[in-house]
């Protein structure tokens, strides 16, 4: 490869994991998102021999390429919610499961952005599941405007200059936005977090409570106003009461269950492994948290082949008596 090609592909990879943060943000799917950073870069590549450094920065340059990607993929999609962003919460937390036929807000694997848990490249506060679900709720271009002003903190001349509209178009797509947002309401949008070393001990307590099937010494860890949702299922649950509840009907059924760390926007998570016949524990679930000063106020549980894969996890460990 000729020297200045090399250094071409140098300037522009150093963007990719902020590229995939944002190509996520935009359309709340891991697939999707690393489909159209690789469109982003092969058409980045197409067009090298165009671009002009005194228009823009290859930063720029890069987001305008992406966030055009992602305003086509949008066309005609509906969002990706949450359940606690399609109905509301459920009374009776023993009431069957009802799937819901839609397509979910994914959760995103920090090892693909190498966001470590005090942070990293990717500021972790806008990729907070609660965050990103409600930026779902806004259209495709009011989305892209928030992100680029709001997060990314590119300013109305910029954002105009990514999107292709004048700067007042873009200051009233960003009133808008904002205005939905406050509608919609982001609980989460500025946890006050523990520190780390904190974090961890409440999760080495949950992890420690959840193996030994203890919903009492679980419900101590949680926020009286915790919120539990579980999709595919859109049933879900507001209070540590009902978490209590629905915990005691999952451990009546099994209640014997490992897990394995990782981490998922920036927050911690959990894969849960129920054991089966055999003596093996097979993967039921992974678990995203938040963690607050007063507790674990968020937990979003996915059971997801998809999301599985996303994250690599296994689909077994070995138990007692296996193999």
């Amino acid at each position: 490869m000729a020297p200045v090609a090399e250094d071409f592909d140098q300037r522009i990879d150093a963007y990719r994991s902020e590229l995939l943060a944002h190509c996520y943000r935009m359309l709340g799917s891991v697939h999707d998102a690393e489909d159209l950073v690789q469109e982003t870069y092969l058409r980045a590549w197409r067009a090298r021999d165009r671009y002009d450094r005194d228009r823009a920065s290859v930063r720029t340059w890069l987001y305008r390429i992406a966030t055009n990607a992602c305003l086509t993929a949008l066309e005609g999609r509906g969002r990706r919610p949450l359940p606690s962003g399609l109905v509301d919460p459920s009374e009776d937390p023993c009431a069957p499961l009802v799937r819901g036929e839609v397509t979910w807000l994914q959760p995103l694997p920090d090892a693909l952005l190498g966001v470590g848990p005090g942070g990293g490249a990717v500021d972790r506060g806008s990729l907070r599941l609660a965050f990103v679900a409600a930026v779902q709720h806004l259209s495709a271009r009011q989305r892209a405007t928030l992100i680029l002003r709001d997060v990314l903190d590119f300013s109305a001349a910029e954002s105009a200059e990514i999107l292709g509209m004048s700067t007042a178009a873009v200051n009233s797509a960003l009133q808008r936005a904002r205005g939905h947002l406050r509608e919609v309401g982001v609980p989460e949008d500025e946890v006050a977090e523990p520190s780390e070393q904190e974090v961890r001990a409440r999760i080495d307590r949950f992890v420690e409570a959840f193996e030994r099937a203890d919903v009492a010494a679980i419900k101590q860890l949680l926020t009286h106003d915790v919120l539990l949702e579980m999709p595919p299922m859109v049933n879900w649950f507001v209070g540590r009461e009902h978490y209590g509840a629905f915990m005691e009907w999952v451990f009546s059924m099994c209640r014997d269950w490992r897990t394995a760390r990782t981490a998922a926007n920036g927050q911690p998570a959990l894969a849960a492994y129920r054991r089966v016949e055999g003596g093996a524990y097979r993967l039921h679930t992974l678990q995203v948290f938040t963690v607050t000063a007063a507790g674990i106020s968020r937990n979003t549980v996915f059971q997801d082949a998809e999301v599985f894969a996303a994250f690599g996890l296994a689909q077994e460990l070995a138990g007692a008596g296996a193999p």
